[in-house]
């Protein structure tokens, strides 16, 4: 079996990222590693068979001008839930910003949300 089990996130903060994965989005920290380097491998998932990501505090000026903009601008994460209008209702409680009103597509259950630096996200039901 073969599947993509991390993807990295270039944040500001290592911290500030933490806070809001595991807070606002209710994702579970799996790992916050110290490297010789100094800098940390740090893993969250949003559940025991989701991708993690690893969030990675940018270096340099080119890392540091994608913070926020990974995609283009484009929603470029998918969040699936089974039970959206619960996770769209703790989400909104938890300050997270959604850029439209929740739309139910053939596919499925969708509002678009950005993260704390400004990354598109889809909160996605799909449909049964």
């Amino acid at each position: 079996m073969r599947r993509i089990a991390l993807v990295t996130l270039v944040v500001d903060d290592y911290d500030e990222a933490i806070r809001f994965y595991t807070g606002a989005l209710g994702f579970r920290l799996v790992e916050d590693t110290l490297r010789p380097d100094g800098s940390r491998w740090v893993v969250v998932e949003p559940g025991d068979q989701g991708t993690g990501l690893v969030l990675a505090r940018a270096k340099g000026d080119a890392q540091a001008a994608r913070v926020g903009d990974q995609t283009g601008g484009r929603v470029g994460f998918f969040l699936h839930t089974d039970d959206f209008a619960r996770d769209h209702a703790r989400m909104l409680a938890a300050g997270v910003t959604f850029l439209e009103e929740p739309r139910h597509e053939p596919y499925g259950s969708v509002a678009v949300f950005q993260d704390l630096y400004g990354n598109r996200w889809d909160l996605l039901q799909p449909a049964d």
